[in-house]
């Protein structure tokens, strides 16, 4: 019973979990009127009627872009943020660096709602408000803590040996962190961008309170607009949201064995 429970549950798990992507993505492809008739677990007839509609007669391609802008900037900055803190801390007497380590985490723990009302009133008193700058910035403030938790981990587990025998061959210590430690915390770096960028491209809560002009909003809240209280575009919200999945789908495909090893040696290392 064990050897077939455990495949069995494992399957039905699966198939939990990827059903309602499949809908999705069968539902965007569907004639609209097939999405008002019995439904059928089987795709067709077939037409990206939905496809074309979205992006022609809506702000889509204005919000992808966006998105596109707002989360790999948060990607950028958090790459760089984290990974100079982290080290700085593992390799430096930095005074309170547990204090620090511990501040990060437990930051991270807030809900992004109870932050959120009071950046935006600091972002309306520096003028920032209802800008991609803002939504940036307040991005950051989910994917910093955990970007610097989990490298911290990583440089933390690396022998000092390796880098002072780099310098001790003539390399500075910008060489021999450039060619010996990033190298080998690359797992770790694709995880936190991984992370970085999920947060960002998914992020609903942040992205409606930051940003209230249409020129300037994200896909989530573009999405959630499309749904009047008297007129629901099914195709086209199931379209739109089949092409906030395709780049998380790309992401996961090329780096997913970066990714499993990241969160498999932060969780042992740190």
């Amino acid at each position: 019973m064990r050897r077939i429970g455990i495949p069995v549950a494992a399957l039905g798990i699966g198939a939990w979990s990827v059903f309602p992507i499949y809908w999705m993505l069968v539902s965007s492809l569907r004639e609209p009127s097939a999405l008002f008739a019995a439904p059928r677990l089987l795709p067709g007839p077939f037409s990206l009627e939905s496809y074309k509609t979205l992006l022609e007669l809506t702000d889509y391609p204005q919000q992808f872009l966006n998105s596109v802008m707002v989360a790999a900037s948060v990607v950028a900055i958090t790459l760089v943020a984290s990974v100079m803190i982290a080290y700085a801390i593992t390799r430096f007497r930095v005074p309170g660096r547990a204090l620090i380590i511990g501040t990060m985490l437990y930051a991270y723990m807030f809900p992004p709602m109870l932050l959120a009302i009071p950046l935006y009133g600091m972002f309306t008193a520096l003028g920032i408000a209802d800008s991609l700058l803002a939504l940036v910035i307040a991005h950051c403030t989910l994917t910093l803590p955990l970007g610097v938790w989990l490298l911290w981990g990583f440089f933390r587990s690396l022998p000092m040996d390796l880098e002072e025998a780099a310098m001790v061959d003539g390399c500075t210590r910008l060489g021999s962190f450039l060619r010996i430690v990033l190298p080998l915390s690359a797992p770790g770096i694709v995880t936190v961008a991984v992370f970085a960028f999920l947060l960002s491209w998914t992020d609903y809560a942040y992205a409606l309170v930051m940003v209230s002009s249409d020129a300037q909003k994200t896909l989530p809240v573009g999405i959630a607009s499309m749904i009047g209280a008297f007129d629901m575009r099914w195709g086209e919200v199931m379209a739109g949201a089949s092409l906030i999945v395709a780049p998380l789908f790309v992401m996961f495909t090329f780096l997913s064995r970066y990714f499993i090893q990241g969160l498999s040696a932060g969780a042992m290392k740190g």
